[in-house]
C-alpha cells in the first residue's frame, strides 16, 4: 500500500554519472581517499603513532620533487622528523571516521524525534522543534569547544589523549541533530498526508508499523542528501577542533592536527607540512559537497525531468 520508495537502477546510476561527470570524478576521488587511508597500515613506510621510530635528523626534509630531498619520505617529514604521506594517511582515517560516525550519532538521534514531530504532532512536535530551535541556536564549534576545553582541565592532556576521538564524535554528533530532526520531520509531515498512509489506517496498521514501513522507506531520499553534507560538517568541525588543539593530540595526528603542527613551520619554508594535509582535506570536503549535490539531483524528480 506504501509509496515505492525513491531508488536508482545501475542503467539509471551509470546515465546520470555520464551527464555529472564532475560528480563521478568526486565520488572516485573520494573511494580512493578512503580506501587508502582504511589500508594505512599496509601502504603507510612509517607507523606516525610510534614515536620512537622518528628521527630529528630527518625533520623537515621536503618532498621528493624539491631539492634536499630524501627517498625515504615522498611527500617530506614534519618538525619530528615523522613521514609526512604517512601521517596523512592515518590522519585522513580518523577524520574520516569522526565525520563519518559523528553523522551516525546525529541520525540516530535527530531521525526517530523528526518522525515522533511530523507523525504526530501537537505537544510532541512543539516539544521535538523547540529543543531543536534551542540547540541550532548554539555554535556547534563553541559548544565542543567548552566541553573538550572542560574535559581537558578536568581529566588532563592524557585522558584526551586517550578518549580524543570517541569524545569528539559525540559532542559533533550531539551538536548537529536537529539538522536531521527538521528535514525528518518536515518529509514526515509531507507523507503523513498522503492517501496510502489513510489507506494503511483504515485497515487496522499500528502507528509503529506505519512509520516503519510506509513512511520511512519513502522519506530516505532527502535523508542521504543531508547525511552527506553533514559528513563534510564534521570532518570539517574535527580539523577546525584539532587546529585549535583541542581535538586530536599532536601524537596522533588528524589532518587538523597535522596543518596546525605545521602552521608555524610555513614562515621557516616548510611550507608542506600544513598545505600538503591542507589540500587532502578541501579534497575530501568537495568531494563530499559534490556528491551530496549529485545525489540530490538524482534523488529529486523534479530536477531530473528539468
Amino acid at each position: 500500500m506504501s509509496a515505492s520508495a525513491s531508488h536508482m537502477s545501475p542503467r539509471v546510476l551509470a546515465g546520470f554519472a555520464a551527464e555529472r561527470p564532475g560528480a563521478a570524478f568526486a565520488a572516485l576521488l573520494l573511494a580512493v581517499v578512503a580506501l587508502a587511508s582504511l589500508l594505512a597500515p599496509l601502504i603507510a613506510p612509517q607507523d606516525p603513532f610510534d614515536l620512537a621510530s622518528f628521527d630529528l635528523l630527518d625533520a623537515e626534509l621536503p618532498p621528493i620533487w624539491q631539492q634536499g630531498s630524501d627517498a625515504r619520505f615522498l611527500l617530506g617529514t614534519d618538525a619530528q622528523g615523522r613521514d609526512l604521506f604517512s601521517a596523512i594517511l592515518y590522519g585522513t582515517r580518523i577524520s574520516l571516521l569522526v565525520g563519518i560516525l559523528a553523522v551516525v550519532i546525529q541520525a540516530a538521534i535527530g531521525v526517530p524525534l523528526g518522525l515522533l514531530a511530523g507523525f504526530f504532532g501537537g505537544r510532541v512536535d512543539v516539544l521535538v522543534t523547540r529543543a531543536a530551535d534551542i540547540q541550532l541556536s548554539l555554535s556547534t564549534l563553541m559548544m565542543a569547544i567548552i566541553v573538550m576545553a572542560l574535559f581537558r582541565a578536568g581529566l588532563g592532556g592524557q585522558a584526551l589523549s586517550q578518549f580524543a576521538v570517541p569524545l569528539l564524535v559525540l559532542v559533533i554528533g550531539l551538536a548537529e541533530w536537529p539538522v536531521f530532526a527538521r528535514t525528518t520531520r518536515a518529509a514526515t509531515l509531507v507523507e503523513v498526508a498522503k492517501d496510502y498512509v489513510r489507506a494503511a489506517r483504515s485497515v487496522g496498521s499500528s502507528d509503529r508499523a506505519i512509520v516503519q514501513r510506509h513512511i520511512l522507506p519513502n522519506i530516505l531520499s532527502p535523508l542521504v542528501v543531508i547525511a552527506t553534507t553533514q559528513v563534510a560538517g564534521a570532518i570539517m568541525a574535527e580539523a577546525a577542533l584539532s587546529f585549535l588543539g583541542l581535538g586530536m593530540p599532536v601524537t596522533k595526528p588528524s589532518l587538523g592536527t597535522l596543518i596546525r603542527s605545521g602552521y608555524d613551520l610555513m614562515f621557516a619554508g616548510a611550507w608542506w607540512v600544513t598545505v600538503l594535509p591542507g589540500l587532502v582535506l578541501i579534497g575530501a570536503l568537495i568531494s563530499v559537497n559534490v556528491l551530496g549535490d549529485a545525489l540530490r539531483d538524482a534523488l529529486d524528480p523534479r530536477r531530473r525531468a528539468s
